[in-house]
């Protein structure tokens, strides 16, 4: 296989991955948490690497494809330590903006917005949650990209 089929393959499943988040976010009504959203930065990374990558050479982009992988492997096996409570997770929340708000638009906002917590499992399928999931095929994504780097060596 090509170097640029397997960067396709690998950007296009990290477009997968990130649309199913989206799917789940918008059309199946699950707020993300802090955690989820740190979890879907790398995946954006490597869709846009992955344009680039297929029209200019060079191994370290590959490497970036992998790194981008890494760290969103890591976080999603760091999230699912916090589901299943061998961790503690993140002590802050995330919230809109307040620029401009008065005060009784600030206390609505507040009051009316979802609350998401990290170490709660919101979906799972066949006992792994979303987080496990996305650092199980994040790590494949990631011999993916390491494929295409043995390509550029």
């Amino acid at each position: 296989m090509t170097r640029n089929a397997l960067i396709l393959i690998a950007s296009a499943g990290s477009a997968a991955l990130l649309l199913g988040a989206l799917g789940f976010q918008h059309l199946g009504g699950l707020a993300p948490c802090k955690l989820c959203h740190w979890q879907r930065y790398p995946h954006g990374f490597a869709i846009l690497l992955g344009l680039v990558a297929t029209r200019i050479s060079g191994a370290a982009l590959s490497l970036l494809g992998t790194a981008a992988m890494l760290v969103t492997a890591g976080v999603g096996i760091y999230h699912t330590g916090v589901e299943r409570g061998w961790w503690e997770g993140p002590s802050t929340c995330t919230s809109g903006a307040i620029d401009g708000l008065s005060t009784d638009q600030l206390m609505d906002q507040i009051m009316n917005a979802p609350l998401v917590r990290c170490d709660e499992v919101a979906w799972q399928l066949a006992g792994l949650s979303m987080a496990s999931w996305n650092a199980l095929l994040s790590l494949a994504l990631a011999a993916v990209w390491i494929a295409a780097w043995r390509r550029d060596a």
